[in-house]
């Protein structure tokens, strides 16, 4: 069984042994199509039209199937990783130690953003930036650069209190847990995370920087707590909703699972505590 684990209490071999993982599924071009997909989705998902990954109910169960897929590829590289997960409640600086130049590496320069160590920095010359959103083809970062504060445990809290999944109109204006754990409403959890990362984490093409995988397992890890939390409280919408997809509807690009499919992790994977 997989065990997904705070990337703060990885190991050294652990965290080379990831990282390894992601340099071969860039080498391969398997990582691009990763970011390719991501990207896609983001431009296509729209308020007021069909919505798969973004802006609906099936944002989560989306997510969570895409993050599955890419943890199956990094284990067709190496069978013994795991996603870490970034709780950015508790690791709140530029000085976590995701940051270190042993795994992530830092923050980027201020001219231009460019992240300047660890494997991923355009001087490893091993994480080239194809899937851009403009000319520049390094990894940019500007960790807190905009005056922007990670989320709050407390603020989780209110959102992980929220009773209903989601609800009319299934957008982004939309007043349930789904919405403001999304960020579009409320304290705003997901969206400010990506934006306090900042570079290509602040565009469609986030999964771009590796750090994307270790914070939407940290957004599923708190999905599954608003779960156990709210034990009868259903995936919303249920059926005959125009734009989004119902709980037995398929979610594209995959076309062969559904949301109801993906509301029970274990067959996949666990975490190493209790949400």
């Amino acid at each position: 069984m997989t065990v997904r684990k705070n990337q703060a209490l990885l190991t050294a071999d652990e965290k080379r042994r990831f990282v390894d993982a992601l340099l071969a599924l860039k080498r391969s071009g398997a990582y691009d199509a990763f970011v390719t997909t991501h990207n896609g989705f983001i431009m296509s998902d729209t308020d007021g039209g069909p919505r798969v990954g973004h802006r609906s109910p099936s944002f989560l169960p989306w997510h969570r199937r895409f993050l599955i897929e890419f943890e199956q590829a990094l284990q067709s590289v190496d069978p013994s990783v795991s996603l870490p997960y970034w709780d950015w409640t508790a690791d709140r600086t530029a000085a976590s130690s995701l940051w270190a130049a042993d795994f992530l590496g830092g923050t980027g320069r201020a001219r231009d953003g460019q992240v300047m160590d660890g494997p991923f920095s355009a001087a490893s010359g091993a994480w080239p930036i194809t899937v851009r959103v403009d000319g520049r083809g390094y990894l940019r970062r500007a960790l807190g650069a905009n005056g922007v504060q990670l989320p709050t445990r407390s603020e989780v809290d209110s959102v992980l209190a929220i009773p209903a999944y989601d609800a009319p109109p299934w957008n982004s204006a939309s007043d349930g847990f789904r919405n403001h754990l999304e960020g579009w409403r409320g304290v705003n959890l997901h969206n400010r995370v990506h934006v306090w990362v900042g570079g290509q984490m602040a565009t469609g093409v986030s999964p771009n920087d590796p750090v994307f995988w270790l914070h939407h397992a940290f957004v599923d890890r708190l999905w599954i707590e608003w779960g156990e939390r709210h034990p009868d409280s259903p995936y919303l919408p249920a059926i005959g909703t125009a734009d989004v997809v119902d709980l037995r509807g398929t979610m594209r690009p995959w076309d062969d699972v559904t949301p109801a499919d993906m509301l029970d992790h274990t067959p996949h994977y666990t975490y190493d505590s209790a949400a």
